[in-house]
């Protein structure tokens, strides 16, 4: 490679220790550059063929992403922490009734639930998503959320915020969810599902549960 002239690489893995609201630029010591979001616990690129990239330039945390490690996901659709298993019906009352106030399927809102928290109301994420749809500070706000934690709360909360989202995507699901996961200025900037492995694997296990678990029929919603 004639000097002078960087590489640019991009390395975007599902990996044990990803954090998909980071990017992570790195340079080796040709000039060439890595944009990665797939980082060991010394924040230092995965993967043996990106050892020469040792200078860490720049982090960039996505403001507006709700994107977090999930724990609850599993190998089973119907994985949920023992401890809150009790907890799978108990909503299902606040789900219907938010469900048919802003025009959303009670299964998906249902789906979200699982995949977000896994039915405990008090579960909340690394970056501060927080309750049973892990509603952000600034997404609870702008929902009119004052106690996250209250189940009827968040859930309206949560649910009108599908509700948006889905009439901001012309009921484009996988968009929609994308945006609920990784935030909607991501889902612009990319035209699409934002590149993180995380992302990626959330909307799927969300529509596979909406559809297997809870229901899903598809009459409001496009899954093209």
């Amino acid at each position: 490679m004639t000097k002078g002239l960087p590489l640019f690489s991009l390395l975007l893995l599902a990996c044990t220790h990803v954090e998909a609201g980071n990017i992570y630029k790195f340079r080796d010591a040709d000039g060439n550059i890595l944009f990665t979001n797939v980082v060991d616990s010394h924040k230092r690129p995965r993967g043996e063929d990106f050892n020469r990239y040792t200078k860490l330039e720049k982090v960039t945390w996505f403001a507006d992403t709700n994107v977090h490690k999930y724990t609850n996901w599993g190998s089973d659709e119907r994985a949920v922490r023992p401890s809150f298993s009790k907890n799978r019906d108990a909503f299902d009352s606040i789900i219907a009734d938010a469900a048919n106030t802003y025009g959303v399927d009670k299964g998906l809102v249902k789906a979200v639930i699982h995949t977000e928290s896994g039915f405990n109301p008090t579960a909340r994420s690394g970056p501060g998503a927080r309750g049973l749809m892990q509603l952000m500070p600034a997404t609870a706000r702008r929902f009119d959320v004052a106690d996250v934690y209250d189940p009827k709360q968040n859930i309206h909360g949560g649910t009108k915020y599908l509700s948006f989202l889905l009439n901001r995507f012309q009921n484009n699901l996988e968009l929609a969810l994308a945006a609920y996961n990784a935030g909607e200025g991501n889902v612009d900037k990319y035209k699409g599902i934002p590149p993180f492995a995380e992302t990626q694997d959330y909307v799927r296990r969300v529509i596979s549960r909406y559809n297997k678990l809870y229901g899903g029929n598809g009459e409001r919603l496009s899954l093209n």
